[in-house]
């Protein structure tokens, strides 16, 4: 599928509510658990996604707009919601999450895209020069890498409790995928 605008819209709008109804209340055995060193745990991840919508995303956005090519994004802190998540709680992140994806959507909205303005041009620091088109179908995608990546987690939390019904779980199979 070709990227289209309204589509991406569809799906990040829908993110924070997914996630609130997964996560929130379950015991901390669910969300604060994760794979092993340098992984993530589900709490990780809404962190994670509150970092990038306040420092990737949309920045990234109006720099292609207002810069294009000229100067190149900010590399992205992966393990930026660390110091910002601490003392918070899950619910406390969900609930951020959903405003300041809401006002990211607003803005991206406001900004009343043209078929031309997604063809655009900015620069990554590792992958060079990507359109707007790219960038926002990235963010889609990023979202879906990230819900995944939560099933996988938790997943793995009864990877031993399944017992032999394992060989039929393709996420208790999955090797994983990065961190970001």
């Amino acid at each position: 599928m070709e990227h289209h605008l309204p589509y991406t819209i569809a799906l990040l709008s829908r993110t924070p509510a997914t996630l609130d109804t997964l996560l929130r209340e379950l015991p901390d055995a669910w969300t604060s658990r994760n794979e092993g060193d340098n992984t993530w745990s589900a709490f990780d991840i809404v962190g994670h996604l509150i970092h990038g919508d306040r420092t990737d995303w949309m920045p990234r956005v109006r720099m292609v707009l207002d810069l294009g090519e000229t100067r190149t994004f900010e590399p992205f802190d992966r393990w930026g919601q660390v110091r910002e998540s601490q003392g918070k709680s899950l619910g406390q992140l969900l609930d951020e999450f959903a405003r300041v994806r809401s006002d990211s959507l607003d803005a991206l909205r406001a900004l009343n895209l043209r078929a031309e303005d997604l063809g655009r041009r900015g620069r990554h620091p590792a992958l060079g020069v990507v359109t707007l088109s790219e960038l926002l179908a990235t963010w889609a995608a990023h979202d879906l890498n990230h819900l995944h990546q939560i099933a996988r987690v938790m997943a793995h939390q009864y990877r031993e409790a399944v017992g032999p019904w394992s060989v039929y779980l393709g996420v208790l199979q999955c090797a994983g995928h990065s961190a970001s």
